[in-house]
């Protein structure tokens, strides 16, 4: 494994940088990309070379399958001590929430204890009202249900920050989307939002009469031996080793600048983006959900099969299917999940056949805001190419 060391990016510096309420040191030494593999990929290398910087402040990336193995780690564990990123460290994966949710589902499905095709009303009648009644549960699953967003507190990170410690019951937000007025008819059009995974796992606690929790670890997280990933519950901290996030915000003395947001509750996400896990753990459960380990047979190609519908705000053609999302890179397609938390963004990808498979995890200083890392960005594209 190679360490190298390099400065604080003067990026950073211009930014300012405060964790909770003291300001951190104007300057800091942070290694550079660390790498262990079988396969040296130098693209892959630069692409999280030279963090910490104003849009990141660590990466962990793991490269696998027939095409070659990857491993690297680059930036800090924490911007005041600039210790080096543990490549090993728990993180916020986001929405990738939605693919261990997706496959929980389809797994019921496969067990005939849900119909694909049949109404979410019928399953929760005192919690779906008549005027979604034609919303089935596929339609949950490729986001084309046509229910809105529940009302939260705030629209702003700073004024979401305020409320970072607020619980958030899931069916308080169900009550909250489904008392307006759809977007759109059931089917029509596509709209990505996390209301219908909040659904669906409120139908696979009906269906089971078990916690969704207990579920995903029973069916998922226990077979495959992802030991270190976890639902956080209402607890808002990360147990065990992880990498700080930030995220760039306005400061209690009205400037801009870096704030610690390693601790902050998710159940707003609940089971469309609260899972707290590792590359190593992702990597496995990636292998194993495009090898039919997860979700077998017929159902499985659910995962793999966009609506022939719209998307509700672009126009564009649907783009998610049943937990994953697909995007041609390099010319092939390829199929995965990002997500988002504040101060963590991450994914899983890989190829149809499994030849090129991709986890990262950044913590960006903009983990939700318009667009994609570019840290992120340029690992999707070393890893697979160019859209």
């Amino acid at each position: 494994m190679k360490t190298r060391t390099s400065l604080l990016t003067a990026a950073v510096l211009v930014v300012g940088i405060a964790a909770g309420p003291s300001v951190l040191p104007a300057a800091a030494s942070a290694p550079a990309a660390s790498t262990a593999a079988r396969s040296p990929d130098a693209a892959l290398e630069a692409a999280i070379a030279g963090l910490p910087n104003a849009g990141a402040t660590a990466a962990l990336v793991r490269v696998g399958g027939e095409e070659g193995v990857w491993h690297g780690s680059s930036g800090v564990h924490d911007l005041r001590t600039g210790r080096a990123a543990d490549p090993a460290a728990r993180f916020r994966a986001g929405s990738v929430t939605k693919v261990f949710t997706a496959a929980v589902v389809l797994q019921l499905a496969e067990e005939g204890r849900l119909d694909l095709d049949r109404s979410v009303r019928s399953y929760l009648p005192d919690l779906i009202p008549a005027s979604y009644g034609g919303v089935t549960v596929r339609r949950l699953l490729d986001h084309t249900h046509g229910i809105p967003a529940p009302d939260f507190p705030g629209t702003t990170v700073e004024e979401w920050y305020a409320h970072r410690f607020r619980v958030h019951d899931p069916r308080g937000m169900v009550r909250s989307a489904t008392s307006k007025d759809p977007e759109f008819a059931p089917g029509e059009r596509q709209h990505y939002l996390n209301i219908g995974y909040t659904v669906a796992g409120l139908l696979i606690e009906r269906v089971t009469h078990d916690s969704y929790e207990r579920q995903v670890a029973r069916r998922v997280l226990g077979p495959l031996g992802l030991r270190n990933t976890s639902f956080p519950g209402t607890n808002p901290r990360i147990t065990g080793p992880h990498n700080h996030g930030y995220q760039i915000m306005r400061l209690d003395d009205g400037t801009t600048g870096l704030r610690d947001v390693s601790v902050w509750g998710a159940t707003d996400g609940w089971a469309a983006g609260d899972i707290i896990s590792t590359t190593a753990d992702l990597e496995r459960f990636t292998h194993a959900l495009f090898r039919g380990q997860v979700v077998r047979g017929p159902l499985l190609e659910e995962m793999f099969t966009l609506p022939r519908v719209s998307d509700f705000r672009s126009g564009k053609p649907a783009a998610y299917s049943a937990g994953l999302s697909m995007k041609v890179l390099g010319g092939r397609e390829v199929w995965g999940k990002t997500g988002g938390r504040w101060g963590y963004n991450a994914a899983i990808a890989s190829t149809r056949d499994g030849s090129r498979t991709l986890v990262y995890s950044v913590n960006s200083t903009d983990a939700k805001g318009q667009g994609m890392s570019r840290t992120a960005e340029n690992i999707m594209v070393a890893a697979y190419g160019r859209p």
